[in-house]
């Protein structure tokens, strides 16, 4: 993958395919999106390696390389424009939507816990679900069958979508700084990510096993 992926570098179409993974991703979330952002800004920084040594060398032919803040900005607008269509299409969604999200226990347990943080202000659950796996998908349906006013909820996306691409670009990045545009690097890269997402996952799961235990009614002893 990073050989194809470091093909397109030098082209603008890197920035089109990176920005349609991300904005299909919330609606297929097995699209590895994250995965190609970290190739993507891997390549991107071997290629400016390169660059730095032809200048202090021989002169050379360079292929240019796609900037790491253009990245950053491709992945994280994306990000929020897959959101905004999947809270729309849910606020659309009716009656045959609503009974979906109903027959699955982990979209209503997301949609009650959503609703609950943007009522206390604690957007944060949107850039935390960002990391988590499907948690873009569950949240921005959630908040759209819920009719959660998009004041409350896309300045959160914003964030989570800058955060997150932020994040991979990063990984990428440093990666190949410290290991070389290898599959190691790249690996390596990839697996902080997931990591991310696991943690991320962790942080979601908690209140809702907090909030189950304070409710579930308490045992009464029996008479011996």
């Amino acid at each position: 993958m990073l050989e194809s992926v470091g093909a397109l570098t030098g082209s603008p179409w890197i920035y089109v395919v990176v920005a349609l993974s991300v904005l299909l991703d919330v609606f297929l979330p097995v699209l590895p999106s994250g995965v190609l952002v970290i190739t993507a800004a891997t390549a991107a920084a071997a290629g400016t390696s390169t660059v730095a040594a032809d200048a202090a060398g021989a002169a050379r032919h360079v292929t240019e390389v796609p900037s790491l803040l253009a990245l950053i900005l491709c992945a994280a607008s994306a990000s929020v424009l897959g959101d905004l269509a999947a809270y729309r299409l849910a606020w659309r969604g009716g009656a045959r939507l609503d009974a979906a999200i109903a027959r699955s226990r982990r979209l209503t347990s997301a949609q009650e816990r959503l609703g609950a943080a943007l009522n206390r202000g604690g957007g944060v659950l949107v850039v935390i679900a960002r990391f988590a796996p499907a948690g873009r998908s569950v949240v921005s349906l959630g908040a759209g069958a819920s009719h959660r006013k998009a004041k409350e909820f896309l300045p959160w996306s914003a964030v989570a979508g800058v955060a997150w691409a932020g994040y991979s670009v990063g990984l990428g990045y440093f990666g190949a700084q410290w290991l070389g545009a290898s599959w190691l690097g790249t690996a390596i890269s990839v697996l902080a990510l997931f990591v991310a997402g696991a943690f991320a996952a962790l942080l979601i799961r908690r209140p809702a096993a907090a909030a189950a235990a304070a409710t579930a009614p308490a045992s009464v002893p029996t008479a011996s």
